[in-house]
């Protein structure tokens, strides 16, 4: 069956493309520039097309793997285009709206599976670990901590688009924006106890469509001084997001690439989850997996392969779809307890 790739140019869509090949795949690569496509995919030895989101073209196409970013702007199109084609839709978005937008389409032909990479599948897993592990919890807490990795041009520009949005916590089943830094504690994550705050990361939105469990959030380790700022300053975020300073944001951006080889080997992420249920009980797991970007590579194929060889048609979280031990399918992942 025929794939394609959008946004095989990109940091991270390259980097899936060249984990493809090396499996002996050979996606079509696709994105709005020929000249940055097809020095590519004459390089790995694939078809390449070159089209706008305005006039998208998936003839012969089974399945897309969408990795043009910021999602908020670009998965909607690319979503419809999928259902008319009859193609499947994977993606490797970490944006609530656009997991909110995709989770919550019904009767769809197709199968639609947001979040194929680092974004969410560990911590989307974790969550249906502990769920199965406290079937009655009503409270999910769930972090990550990076270690010896870097951000590529396409995660900065999407944080930059959500800019002024604060942050996002999910209760009694609504999703709430709340204040940046809204909650801070001390996560005993396996590589020691770290400082950690709340962030607007995609379980907000994806935990509960995958657990049930009403009220979810998530935190990233952060060294106390950085908490303390976006505690103070947090506020200020929003005077950032008038249309014209995020586009000149976004073109600084463009200057920057993301982790190298050697950080990409060498980084990890280390997660924690806690489950919690009203009569005081609860669960706690820890996991390891590697470097955000490494990992997004491989399990982004890894679902692709499997949506390919089992399509259930549907909107889906990962680990609903997939399994919560899909992310035991990526070598290098631990679940530490």
């Amino acid at each position: 069956m025929n794939w394609l790739i959008y946004g095989a140019n990109g940091y991270t869509g390259e980097l899936i493309a060249r984990e493809a090949v090396r499996r002996g795949q050979h996606p079509i690569l696709a994105g709005r520039d020929a000249a940055k496509i097809e020095p590519l995919a004459r390089e790995l030895g694939c078809d390449w097309r070159a089209f706008p989101l305005e006039d998208i073209r998936l003839d012969g196409v089974s399945l897309v793997l969408h990795c043009a970013g910021p999602f908020i702007r670009t998965s909607k199109p690319m979503v419809e285009a999928c259902i008319a084609a009859g193609a499947h839709y994977l993606d490797i978005t970490g944006e609530i709206g656009v997991f909110e937008s995709i989770l919550h389409r019904r009767d769809v032909p197709v199968t639609l599976l947001p979040g194929v990479g680092f974004d969410v599948v560990p911590t989307d897993c974790l969550a249906a670990f502990l769920a199965e592990r406290l079937p009655d919890a009503n409270d999910l807490m769930l972090a990550f901590r990076m270690k010896g990795s870097d951000i590529s041009r396409g995660t900065m520009k999407t944080m930059i688009e959500s800019i002024g949005e604060s942050g996002a916590i999910r209760r009694d089943g609504k999703i709430m924006r709340v204040r940046a830094a809204y909650d801070v504690r001390e996560i005993a994550f396996s590589c020691g106890t770290r400082a950690a705050m709340t962030i607007p990361w995609g379980d907000v939105s994806t935990a509960y469509h995958t657990t049930g469990i009403p009220n979810v959030r998530v935190y990233m380790a952060m060294h106390p001084s950085r908490i303390k700022m976006m505690r103070r300053f947090g506020a200020l975020l929003r005077l950032l997001s008038p249309k014209p300073i995020r586009r000149a944001l976004q073109a600084v951006a463009n200057r920057r690439s993301g982790p190298d080889e050697t950080q990409r080997s060498a980084g990890r992420v280390y997660l924690w989850g806690q489950a919690s249920n009203a009569r005081g009980q609860s669960v706690k797991m820890t996991m390891t997996t590697p470097e955000g970007y490494a990992f997004t590579a491989m399990s982004a194929v890894n679902a692709v392969e499997r949506v390919l060889a089992a399509p259930k048609p549907g909107a889906w979280t990962p680990a609903k779809l997939l399994g919560a031990d899909f992310v035991t399918s990526v070598p290098g992942v631990f679940i530490d307890a």
